[in-house]
């Protein structure tokens, strides 16, 4: 069955939610990232979804202090993105406790640093990709490139990346569904489990997530619609029989 991984977006220290990846467009959820980890950890959550937002645009860790927080106050096993770019930058956070980084802008810019992390720690390595009509954004999402996800994720087929995180930019924090369309011709694609991230709204994505049709995916990651209620966090685990 599909896991659900809550997300918590880091700005400033902060757990917030962005709109269509806007980073003026910030909704301030929380001032405790770690109380935020535990609170998912009590709510039945088995793993934890997070993104440093100003690394992303930094190139390098802006909110390490926050992310040291999460990891001290929750067990499960934390995902994190965000301007991991070196294979410095991965080694220091999977020795820290992370479970697993996902590599956006470098597996774009630097195909071949995702292969070498992925050959060093293995099953530690995702890939991020994140698209906006259809072409990969890049830096932050302030960039689009000529790439489609479908091409940039058969550049990995064969690489050993544990997951790709698909992010349907035009659905990010507007609840407007997942794009199901493109994130399962993503999964027929490739056969790199994929998470679907962008625009989960209700429990009927989550309803749609446990059904036959989405069976090739891994899960799906939800932010505002947790933050704001939208979505029960029993009635979501429940529907998977987590």
């Amino acid at each position: 069955m599909p896991h659900l991984y809550p997300a918590i977006d880091l700005k400033a220290g902060q757990c917030v939610r962005l709109k269509l990846g806007d980073m003026e467009q910030a909704t301030v959820f929380s001032d405790d990232p770690g109380a935020q980890a535990r609170a998912f950890q009590d709510q039945g959550f088995k793993r934890l979804h997070v993104v440093d937002l100003d690394g992303a645009f930094a190139g390098e860790s802006r909110n390490g202090d926050a992310v040291d927080a999460i990891l001290k106050a929750t067990k499960n096993p934390v995902q994190l993105g965000g301007g991991i770019r070196t294979l410095d930058h991965v080694e220091a956070w999977l020795a820290k406790g992370i479970s697993r980084v996902i590599l956006g802008t470098v597996a774009v810019r630097d195909p071949g640093l995702v292969r070498e992390a992925c050959r060093l720690f293995p099953g530690h390595v995702a890939v991020g990709i994140d698209a906006r009509g259809g072409r990969v954004a890049v830096e932050g999402w302030a960039e689009t490139s000529e790439l489609s996800a479908i091409e940039l994720a058969g550049r990995f087929e064969d690489a050993g990346v544990s997951a790709i995180i698909y992010t349907d930019i035009d659905r990010d924090g507007v609840l407007a569904g997942i794009n199901w369309d493109s994130t399962l011709d993503l999964a027929a694609a490739t056969s790199i489990p994929v998470i679907a991230s962008g625009g989960l709204a209700s429990i009927e994505d989550v309803k749609r997530l446990a059904s036959p049709e989405a069976a090739q995916l891994d899960g799906a990651i939800s932010g505002r619609a947790l933050y704001d209620g939208r979505l029960d966090p029993a009635e979501a685990l429940k529907v998977l029989g987590a």
